[in-house]
């Protein structure tokens, strides 16, 4: 009783998360922040979850990964149309390269369950363990980004997104650990991890003044309040001058 509520929980706030940020990402054209690598995984990994759900025959991992894949879709997609430094080869390459390793690991492992002698909820148990490492690899790229500057553009963040993500993370751990699933909960700590560094962050970066972050790419930086009088006292010297030159004539 008490894993079917938090199965359910989890996969209603799991389905929930995304739409904040596809709102900002999209509606309101921010990305700012967001980690390209994160993004990609985001997309694969719910494709790896499905593949899982369908081994298993777990309808609630299929169900909540299809609408959480395809959200997560939308986002990355969002982040390579605003961002032109994200779409080159090279850049490509190296964010996309975790995604696609994920992808074809699903691949290979659910092909191994048409062998003789294996079935679907072993090829699962296999998979299950490489997606929980992968998760716990995934879950660095977006707190790491925003630990190593704390002073950059955090608007194209959703604060609600990382929230809901916290909730639906606890309550995956519960089921996972209730139903004795390792790879579930093992992601679900992982997540909880990350989605708890970037919600402290996120409120810390709320209480910085705008003028000393980071601004994004083309807009000019705006100088802290302590320099202003490397700012003021040269213009006042400047002003000065005319009424000096009257008094003199």
């Amino acid at each position: 009783m008490l894993a079917s509520a938090l199965g359910c929980l989890g996969a209603a706030l799991s389905m929930t998360l995304p739409w904040p940020q596809v709102w900002r990402s999209v509606a309101r054209r921010r990305t700012t922040g967001l980690s390209a690598s994160a993004c990609w995984l985001g997309v694969a990994l719910p494709i790896g979850w499905i593949t899982y759900g369908l081994l298993r025959g777990d309808h609630i991992q299929v169900v909540t990964n299809s609408v959480t894949g395809g959200a997560a879709a939308v986002i990355l997609a969002a982040l390579l149309l605003t961002r032109a430094d994200l779409r080159t080869a090279r850049t490509l390459m190296l964010s996309a390269s975790g995604a696609a390793g994920v992808v074809l690991a699903a691949t290979l492992i659910a092909a191994t369950a048409a062998l003789p002698g294996r079935s679907g909820p072993e090829a699962a148990a296999v998979l299950g363990v490489v997606l929980a490492g992968t998760t716990v690899v995934a879950a660095i790229p977006q707190p790491l980004s925003l630990l190593r500057d704390r002073a950059q553009d955090l608007s194209g963040l959703s604060p609600l997104r990382w929230r809901l993500g916290a909730g639906a993370c606890t309550s995956w751990l519960g089921y996972g650990l209730i139903t004795a699933q390792p790879g579930v909960w093992v992601s679900a700590g992982a997540g909880l991890g990350a989605a708890l560094i970037v919600c402290t962050m996120l409120v810390r970066g709320a209480r910085v003044p705008a003028a000393v972050r980071t601004p994004a790419r083309g807009v000019a930086r705006v100088r802290p309040l302590a320099d202003a009088p490397t700012l003021v006292i040269p213009a006042l010297a400047v002003l000065r001058r005319p009424a000096r030159s009257l008094v003199a004539a």
